[in-house]
Parts: C-alpha cells; structure tokens; sequence
C-alpha cells in the first residue's frame, strides 16, 4: 500500500502567490490519491480563495496561517531574522516538526536557501546545500549542480554536490551508477583551476561513476547524466541557456511570419513546432531541489504558472517517496571512505 505523502505548499510567496498555487494543488489532490496538502499562508485570503474545496477535500487539503511574506527582492538577511512568520518560513518549519514530508516554494531563491539551511540544517558530511535541475539534453535531460546557492566552492564541496547528484539521478531517473562530470573549460586533464583539480583526484577515488570533465556545450548533448560546477558558473549556465531558447523561439516566430509563403510553411510544420516547444517547454522542468538539507525543500521559479508549480509538486513528491536525504548520507558516507 502507498503511504500518504503531505507537502507543505507556501502559498503566499512567487509571483503570483496563492492564484498559481491552489489550482495546481487542486490538480495534483486529483492525480496523486495519496497526497496531503497543506497550504501555508493567510488563512482568511486562502480560505476564500479554496472556499468549498478545502470541504470537498476535507482531510487532504488544509490551510496553515502565516502571517507575513518574503518579497521576492528581500535580502535573506532581512527575511531570516524579521519574517518568522513568513509563510516561507512556517512551510519549513512544518517539515521540521514532522507535520509536512517536504514543501515547495516559489519565494525568493536566497532566502529560501537560508532560512531552509537555519530550520532543517545540513546533513552529516554536507557542508553546504546546493540547488540542482534537470536541462534539457539531447537524450532527455542532465541533471547540473549547483546552479546558484554557492558562488565560491571548494574541492570537497564539489565533491559532495557530486554525490548527492548522483544519488538523486539514480532515485529519480531510476539510473545506476550515474555518469558524473566537473564543468571545465576544457576536456584536458591540465585545464581548469585549482579547485577543479583537487575536486577530480577527489572524485577518480570515490567510488562514483566520474567520467573526468566536460565543457558547456556538453551539458546539452546529453553524454552525462551529472554536471556539477560551483553556483557562480552554473547560475550564469542556466540563464544563458535561457536566454539562448528564448532567442531561437523569437527568430522562428519572426521567420514564419515574414511573409505569406513562410506562415503558410508555418501552418505545415505546426506539428514539429508543437513537438518542440513542448521538448524546451521550462515548465515541464519546474522543480529544482535544495540537496544537502535535513529535509526536502523544492524551489519552484518565481514566474512559474499553474503547470510549473504542479510539476514542483510531483517532484517534492517523489523525492519523499524515494527518501533522498537519507540515501545522500549512506552514499556519501561510503564515497568518503574510498576516497580517503
């Protein structure tokens, strides 16, 4: 029998708040019979806003008061130690206290991060949490950390962000031994600097599955299953990367619609374009986990709409499902005993 996974939703926080976040609660009550929803947030607007659905799914949908907000531009700072009431913050703190398995939230990346690493601290062995996503590859996707929690890493922070990605490709992807690789500027065993270095002699000892390095460009053809740099890099990665998609999807448009030939050459590759912008579509990678923490905490994008957030949603899940955190600690207990 399936046991009950309950998720603690911060309804308040992202862009749109609670008129994302409740109807892709709605939807996930309905595909997932299993799951418990709890909604963090001001309990007289959530009440409202679910009115008759929180009787219709009395005991699986509920509502957590909070009284206070993180704006999405806040110094984590400011939100840690003046927003304790946040509905960011009581979102964690229900996980802490065992009522919620895990939450998602759509709220500011940095302050999410901190209070998330203050409530549920780290794992054994994990010196900092790091933030992976899945992008899209040629093959499917490949899974890159970290993509903006640390801008400065050492090599043994690199090496852990290794095993925990490795551990959550094999639980989520259902891939043994995962292929890792260090992003580089070159493939060549004398590039890259010292960090990069020291983290590859860590990573040839551990025991994982670590293929050497590999460059940009490689992350999207999809020969590895693991990219891990430090934030900094993989921050401006990830963005480019969309900057990039959003720059092709511009250029088909304008091309289509220059004349009555293209858009009529438009309307025959309508299935193909279809077929592809559901391939690059960011939505259905909405969902990147903080990885490390004593808990499962998800991030949803800021501007995430009701597909993205639902897809945050089934990834919190299954994290849960999969007990990632715990597995992260025996891996990477037993990578450090290789490595020495």
């Amino acid at each position: 029998m399936t046991r009950t996974v309950t998720l603690a939703l911060d309804a308040m926080s992202g862009d749109h708040g609670h008129t994302v976040v409740l109807p892709a609660a709605l939807n996930a009550l309905k595909a997932y019979p299993h799951l418990k929803l709890i909604l963090v947030g001001d309990q007289s607007v959530l009440e409202q806003a679910a009115g008759a659905e929180l009787r219709r799914h009395a005991g699986r949908l509920s509502v957590q008061h909070a009284s206070q907000v993180v704006g999405m531009d806040e110094l984590p700072s400011k939100a840690l130690r003046g927003k304790r009431d946040s509905s960011m913050r009581v979102a964690i703190n229900l996980v802490k206290s065992g009522e919620a398995d895990a939450c998602v939230s759509a709220g500011n990346t940095g302050a999410l991060m901190a209070t998330s690493r203050f409530v549920l601290k780290t794992l054994p062995g994990i010196d900092r949490p790091a933030i992976i996503s899945a992008i899209p590859s040629r093959r499917g996707y490949t899974f890159m950390l970290d993509l903006g929690a640390n801008a400065e890493c050492s090599p043994e922070h690199l090496f852990q962000f290794a095993v925990m990605g490795s551990v959550l490709v094999t639980e989520m992807e259902g891939i043994n031994r995962p292929s890792v690789a260090l992003l580089n500027i070159g493939e060549e065993e004398i590039k890259g600097n010292d960090a990069i270095q020291s983290a590859a002699k860590l990573l040839e000892l551990s025991g994982l599955n670590y293929v050497g390095f590999v460059e940009g460009n490689d992350i999207f053809l999809g020969d590895v299953d693991v990219v891990v740099c430090d934030g900094f890099v993989g921050n401006v990665a990830l963005k480019t990367s969309e900057g990039v998609a959003k720059l092709i999807g511009e250029f088909m448009r304008e091309e289509f619609s220059r004349n009555p030939l293209t858009k009529l050459a438009a309307l025959m590759a309508l299935p193909v374009l279809k077929a592809f912008k559901r391939r690059v579509d960011p939505r259905n990678y909405n969902g990147a986990s903080l990885l490390g923490l004593n808990g499962i905490v998800i991030k949803s994008h800021g501007s995430a709409d009701v597909q993205a957030f639902g897809n945050a949603i089934s990834i919190c899940m299954h994290e849960v499902e999969k007990a990632v955190p715990a597995k992260i600690s025996h891996l990477l207990e037993q990578a450090l005993a290789q490595a020495g």
